[in-house]
């Protein structure tokens, strides 16, 4: 949902005339989102058969969405943070500079004043991002908003399949109890495929198992027993278990089930002891 949240922003702003360019941080090698982000003249590298601009550059006038801005190398911190004080735009392998004007929203689901603490994210940078911070819950936190969602996709997937299904009390209390450990985008998914598969009147809603198994297996909620802080962590630290353990420890694609990163997905194992 972070994308939509950032796109929205842009389309409700005086530069919706402009362009918006996403790019994921976490999803571009290292050796790569230097030429991706800042662009390259030909010849730079190996490769580099003619002049590309980046995307800092394609985002004059609009707005720039970073996700996972957590991921990006330090090196590439240095540079971003001279950009976003000069607005100028310096290819790989020269070619002179290029101003941009753009507006940068950037996301991460780390939490970055830890990464500041651990060294693996410039506190300079941390202070020219943390501007107007938007706190976006994850949807296991805001199960009402699972429900408005899957009436808005459903009527969506309706339209683009010519199907008239619709969610009854049962469809309705089992997406409210899911764990949705792949956020917005498991919700989708779910119900695009539950449109696509459904044969008859009635929408048959199949939910992934992986939450089945992620859910925190201790006894009821008791406020005494565990700060809300302690009890999302075992939720993301079982979420995260169950999926690799239903992917056969194949980290590729449990970040792909679980909605993140493969280097976050790394990072969340590292940071929980997972062996």
């Amino acid at each position: 949902g972070k994308e939509v949240v950032a796109r929205y922003i842009h389309e409700v702003s005086g530069r919706r005339e402009g362009p918006f360019i996403a790019v994921n941080c976490g999803a571009i090698p290292d050796n790569l989102i230097e030429s991706e982000l800042f662009g390259h003249a030909r010849g730079a590298f190996t490769g580099a058969i003619s002049d590309r601009p980046g995307k800092i550059a394609l985002a004059d006038g609009g707005t720039l969405f970073l996700d996972e801005i957590g991921e990006m190398p330090l090196a590439m911190q240095v540079r971003l943070l001279r950009v976003l004080q000069e607005r100028v735009v310096e290819p790989l392998g020269g070619g002179g500079v290029v101003r941009a004007d753009f507006r940068l929203i950037a996301a991460t689901h780390r939490d970055l004043r830890e990464a500041v603490r651990a060294g693996h994210f410039r506190e300079d940078l941390w202070f020219r991002l943390h501007v107007v911070p938007v706190a976006l819950p994850p949807l296991r936190e805001r199960t009402e908003d699972a429900l408005l969602l899957a009436r808005h996709y459903l009527a969506h997937f309706n339209a683009r399949y010519g199907t008239a299904y619709a969610l009854d009390a049962s469809h309705e209390e089992r997406l409210a109890a899911h764990v949705w450990p792949g956020n917005v985008r498991e919700l989708i998914n779910a119900i695009e495929r539950a449109v696509v598969l459904s044969d008859g009147e009635r929408l048959q809603l199949e939910l992934d198992g992986v939450d089945e198994s992620a859910r925190v297996r201790t006894a009821p909620y008791d406020s005494t027993s565990a700060s809300v802080r302690e009890r999302k962590r075992a939720v993301e630290r079982e979420a995260i278990l169950a999926a690799l353990e239903a992917c056969r420890w194949n980290k590729t694609q449990a970040a792909e089930r679980l909605g993140i990163s493969r280097r976050g997905l790394l990072y969340k194992v590292k940071e929980y002891g997972i062996t």
